[in-house]
């Protein structure tokens, strides 16, 4: 098995440099040209790991290292996983047993991603229903789990987060107080009491999670807003009511492409005939595709990150227009690489929430999701949706106009000590 790997590996490897350490204790480099492309080393512990990663190393990388059998040099996972994204793009055809599983994951997709209420809530606990304490050790203080936004780029991870609430509140048209807003997938609730705070809407927010439902609702109380803001366990799919506003942050990516066109509809079903609408999600520029096997495991069961040539259809089928999109390309990488380096800063205490493989399990899907961005295809879309054209105004100096006061603002609050 060990000359297998290293055969593959020798095809496999073409840019940059990855030595080997294996289970004998000898050493063997696979490289490009100098200076092609990132450095790591690695040590291949037993046989069994051998074999796992040459029958199925889409799976096998991942569960190697969370087990111990795969153990990164003193740079870590990130640096690993930066060599192998960056030859796994430079070698697309891959070898064959990879190809073939590639196809049977493309033609299964339905299937993994058919999210009816009852699975769509299970599938949520898994991920968010973790200790609380978990989330507040690495995000920043009003616990933001999507991308932010970095106008300049060299936000801190607090400021950016507030800027991509600002921006999305600009995109939403929040021109007078008193609108109804719906948050779809309402976190804990962060930018549902934005809103009501400082746009003066009137919100309901509603999840699947537990855990996310009892913070959001207990912060509402602490912050005299729960008369003006309500959160609800509800899927989306059971709203009832109609909104001026309706807003997904990070939400998109749960639903699955078999039930797009339920969302779309809803979103149609929901929203007031001068409305506005916006969905801000993962997506992928480089077409349809399916999610990581590793990834639809152990952190996200039932998600996809779609392109937009599967969002736009349903869209166009609910009788929606489309009045905005724009794409955040690197936004999301540098919001992971603050909450990987948080992660880290707080490791020992995250062991002692949960254990060691717990860490290693995070940290190689922040790694892993962050290289997802800046090696990979993906990227963040913002779409704003309404009945009518005249629902938005005629050119885009609006969202500007609205960032800059609220900038302004925020800004004299900070200072003030408000």
């Amino acid at each position: 098995m060990q000359t297998a790997l290293n055969a593959i590996l020798k095809r496999f490897i073409s840019l940059g440099r990855l030595t080997v350490r294996w289970p004998d204790g000898r050493l063997t480099s696979y490289a490009g040209p100098p200076g092609s492309g990132p450095e790591a080393a690695i040590t291949l512990r037993d046989a069994a790991t051998i074999r796992r990663l040459i029958a199925n190393p889409a799976l096998a990388v991942g569960e190697a290292y969370m087990d111990g059998g795969l153990v990164p040099d003193e740079r870590g996972i990130y640096h690993t996983l930066d060599v192998l994204v960056t030859n796994l793009n430079a070698n697309a055809a891959g070898h064959p047993v990879g190809r073939l599983r590639s196809t049977l994951r493309q033609l299964r997709r339905r299937i993994d991603q058919y999210n009816p209420a009852r699975r769509a809530q299970r599938n949520v606990a898994h991920h968010y229903d973790l200790n609380g304490r978990l989330y507040s050790l690495f995000l920043d203080r009003d616990r933001q789990y999507s991308c932010a936004y970095f106008p300049r780029g060299d936000e801190t991870l607090e400021e950016a987060q507030i800027a991509k609430k600002r921006h999305l509140a600009a995109k939403l048209c929040l021109d007078r107080p008193g609108l109804t807003v719906l948050d779809i997938g309402c976190g804990w609730g962060g930018l549902a009491l934005t809103l009501a705070r400082d746009h003066g809407a009137r919100v309901m927010g509603i999840t699947l999670s537990t855990e996310q439902l009892n913070e959001a609702r207990a912060r509402a109380q602490a912050e005299g807003l729960a008369d003006r803001v309500s959160f609800e366990l509800l899927d989306y799919r059971a709203v009832d009511r109609t909104f001026d506003r309706i807003v997904s942050v990070g939400m998109f990516e749960h639903v699955g492409v078999v039930h797009y066109r339920a969302y779309c509809d809803t979103v149609a079903r929901c929203l007031n005939p001068d409305g506005v609408a916006l969905s801000h999600a993962i997506g992928r520029s480089d077409g349809p595709g399916f999610t990581n096997p590793w990834i639809a495991k152990y952190i996200f069961p039932g998600g996809y990150c779609p392109a937009l040539s599967e969002v736009l259809p349903p869209i166009e089928k609910s009788g929606l227009f489309a009045t905005d999109i724009e794409i955040l390309r690197l936004h999301y990488a540098e919001t992971l690489r603050n909450w990987r380096r948080r992660f880290a800063a707080n490791r020992d205490t995250i062991a002692s929430l949960y254990d060691e493989r717990f860490c290693r399990m995070f940290e190689f899907y922040l790694s892993g999701s962050e290289l997802a961005f800046r090696r990979e295809g993906h990227m963040v879309f913002q779409i704003q949706l309404a009945h009518r054209q005249t629902a938005v105004p005629l050119t885009r100096d609006y969202i500007t106009e609205f960032e800059t006061t609220g900038a302004r603002h925020t800004a004299r609050a900070m200072s003030s000590g408000d």
